[in-house]
């Protein structure tokens, strides 16, 4: 029995130290809305493995809720080194920086993107470069005809990214309108959905 216990208590330890252990629960903390335990269970992954740190766009989203807007900025442009044509990645460098320099200079940085086949990602980056509208991305987003998956997961990234775009703008009340309808209207089954619905819990 003692041996059993200990060769237990050995695997406990080990697993403690294993990465993905804090990443994940840094994952799952995140869900709950416990913004700081998730950035603590992140920088430990890093500490022990620190080749995930450019990978890390769920850290800098939660340095964002965290209001740690310098931090989140520089994680989004050392992701840009493994994931160069991400728009999601380019927006929200874009809101970190709207928070502590205003749009104008969050604009004139912005990431350059010259393509995310993903739609309506391209007309979403082109709402934040001020060369198209809210309006034009949802109505990219259900252009052709999409049905079923396909469309809910397109409309669900228009309304988030809409919404965000609001909030950096600091129209409060479509920021929410829009951001609701990702979270209610569109769940997908992925941690961006669990964005939304943390920033819908957050706003209440």
């Amino acid at each position: 029995m003692k041996t059993t216990l200990l060769l237990l208590l050995a695997a406990v330890l080990a697993l403690a130290e294993d990465y993905k252990f804090y990443n994940d629960r840094g994952s799952e903390a995140f869900k709950q809305g416990k913004i700081e335990e998730s950035i603590k269970d992140f920088d430990k992954a890093i500490a022990l493995e620190p080749r995930l740190k450019p990978h890390h766009w769920q850290r800098g989203i939660s340095l964002y809720y965290a209001g740690k807007f310098d931090e989140c900025r520089k994680q989004f442009e050392i992701h840009k080194t493994v994931n160069p044509e991400d728009v999601e990645n380019a927006v929200w460098h874009y809101l970190c920086v709207a928070r502590t320099k205003g749009v104008d200079t969050a604009r004139k940085g912005l990431i350059p993107i010259r393509s995310d086949e993903r739609v309506p990602m391209m007309e979403v980056y082109a709402m934040y470069r001020a060369e198209s509208t809210p309006e034009k991305v949802l109505s990219v987003a259900n252009a052709g005809g999409p049905a079923g998956k396909e469309l809910h997961v397109q409309l669900f990234y228009a309304h988030l990214y809409i919404g965000l775009f609001h909030e950096a703008a600091g129209d409060k009340k479509l920021a929410l309108e829009h951001i609701r309808k990702a979270a209610k209207d569109f769940p997908v089954g992925h941690y961006m959905w669990d964005v939304a619905r943390v920033h819908l819990d957050r706003a209440k």
